[in-house]
């Protein structure tokens, strides 16, 4: 083989190639965008909460005074 290969590379072919470093994973964007979509999903078919339908406040008709003339 030609040449030494440097730490944290190693030879594939006729190239270097870098070790993958040892850690976590990282999310792909495609993996964040299906989380988010089963959670738009979980909200629209089941819900997050039940929601309190108060009717809204219609205004109280007010007593108003003829007007004097």
């Amino acid at each position: 083989m030609a040449g030494k290969v440097p730490e944290g590379y190693v030879r594939v072919r006729s190239y270097l190639r870098r070790k993958p470093a040892p850690g976590r994973k990282k999310m792909s964007g495609w993996s964040i965008a299906a989380i988010v979509a089963g959670v738009w999903l979980w909200g629209q078919v089941v819900g997050f909460g039940e929601a309190t339908d108060t009717p809204a406040n219609s205004p109280a008709p007010s007593l108003s005074q003829p007007a004097s003339r």
